[in-house]
């Protein structure tokens, strides 16, 4: 085919094609495509928008790491001392891990745990005798309670432990968490409570005698 029954051929279908589709051009656009959005769809979408925003917001703070010095982890040395006596005084059958009877192991088990050099304050003179200790985790390692008790039942005790992030040194002190009282002291290597639920006198009559105990 020559280039001029090419050109011939190209200009039909040309032809062929607008006399099919010209018309469609000029052809009015369908209402239907002059129709707006419904109203509600619009507030649905801007509502999910908002509710997303929301979420998002609401789960930032979530995901952020706490911060070291949290103040669920800094609770005071007498209230830790208070709540520890509260779980463990009214046991009868095992009010400690190791008895009295066992005082030397007891002292070296807990001092080495601690790493702290620990005593013993013997109590006798005040009416009461060592029923022996256990080991208590706590938010900063591990701590010792040494517990006694006098010839009515009623139990003390001495809840020694490493300095936490909050506590501060302080000298002999005095604080009620519920129904028990604490004496408290705090030096720059380990702090002390003793806790019992008897009268400020008594408690502090006994915590006078460990305080100077335990004290250089």
């Amino acid at each position: 085919m020559t280039e001029e029954e090419d050109r011939v051929e190209y200009a039909d279908q040309n032809s062929l094609l607008r006399r099919q589709f010209d018309t469609v051009l000029t052809e009015p656009i369908p209402a239907r495509m002059y129709l707006k959005r419904p109203a509600w769809l619009e507030y649905a979408r801007a509502a999910v928008l908002v509710a997303v925003g929301i979420a998002i917001g609401l789960a930032i703070p979530l995901l952020r790491p706490a911060p070291a010095n949290s103040a669920i982890a800094i609770i005071p040395l007498p209230i830790r001392a208070a709540r520890a006596h509260l779980v463990y005084s009214p046991e009868v059958r095992h009010p400690v891990e190791v008895e009295a009877k066992e005082q030397d192991h007891l002292v070296k088990w807990l001092s080495k745990r601690l790493d702290l050099k620990l005593r013993v304050p013997v109590l006798t003179s005040e009416g009461f005798e060592l029923l022996g200790g256990r080991l208590l985790p706590g938010s900063d390692g591990p701590v010792a309670q040494f517990m006694y008790q006098d010839a009515s039942g009623k139990r003390l005790t001495l809840y020694v432990t490493r300095p936490n992030k909050g506590d501060e040194v302080t000298a002999f002190r005095f604080a009620k968490e519920g129904p028990v009282s604490v004496f408290y002291w705090i030096d720059r290597d380990s702090g002390y409570a003793l806790s019992g639920e008897i009268d400020k006198p008594t408690l502090a009559r006994v915590a006078s005698s460990v305080y100077r105990q335990l004290e250089p």
